[in-house]
């Protein structure tokens, strides 16, 4: 993105000075383009979410060159790193996919290693299957369907495990949370999330309403979710934040 020598952190920034009352996330942001710019200013607006989802795909350099990914997994690492000293607790999700073509048991192992090393909070995990209009539409689909459900499930059990590690890390923590609405499954529970990304539910209480900030005890986790208990509300994301920091 660039407008007249303004990039994305440029509009990022000016987001989130529009109102500082508002939480803003943004979505992806592709490796190349997680610049020490950015990262500075998620840090500097407290209303900027300390979450940031960088899609990984795999965790082999052969295969990253064969989805045309144009970074390697040490340039990815770095990135991590970097973002972890710049903005203290930020969270990670990712994109993973199982069974690119030519994928070997070495690939993938690759895959898992990477994941255990930076340990995300959430990812989002796929079986390979062909897109026209990519590079890899042109190449030869020759990783069995079964193989590939294999190394999908092992991705899947592994990041099961490591969120729900993560997750209990948050157990009688106090956590600010923006409430979305009625919980998906119950509408005798709210639903919100925290800061980083996290999906609280509580009780239903009258007071409370989608759009508010309240303070939660979190007392149940799962690899997914968070539960807990409302405490108290919170008037100003800014404030919410820095109480939590």
């Amino acid at each position: 993105y660039r407008d007249n020598g303004n990039d994305f952190a440029d509009l990022l920034a000016a987001c989130a000075k529009v109102d500082r009352s508002v939480r803003i996330r943004f979505t992806t942001s592709h490796p190349q383009d997680l610049s020490d710019k950015l990262l500075n200013t998620i840090a500097e607006h407290k209303n900027i979410c300390n979450y940031i989802h960088l899609p990984v795909q795999s965790g082999s350099d052969r295969i990253l060159e064969l989805m045309n990914r144009t970074y390697t997994i040490e340039h990815y690492l770095n990135l991590i790193e970097k973002a972890r000293k710049i903005i203290p607790g930020v969270s990670f999700s990712t994109d993973i996919i199982a069974g690119f073509p030519t994928e070997s048991y070495e690939d993938h192992v690759k895959t898992l290693d990477v994941m255990r090393e930076i340990r995300y909070d959430g990812a989002f995990m796929f079986k390979y299957s062909p897109r026209e209009g990519t590079k890899a539409f042109r190449m030869e689909d020759d990783v069995l369907e079964e193989t590939k459900s294999k190394r999908l499930q092992e991705i899947i059990n592994l990041q099961q495990q490591i969120s729900f590690e993560l997750n209990q890390q948050l157990m009688g923590t106090e956590e600010i949370v923006l409430v979305e609405g009625f919980s998906k499954k119950s509408d005798e529970f709210l639903s919100g999330r925290t800061d980083s990304n996290k999906v609280v539910i509580i009780p239903v209480d009258e007071k409370i309403n989608a759009g508010d900030y309240l303070r939660v005890k979190i007392n149940r986790a799962t690899s997914a979710t968070l539960f807990g208990d409302f405490i108290s509300f919170e008037n100003k994301v800014e404030e919410a934040v820095s109480l939590t920091g």
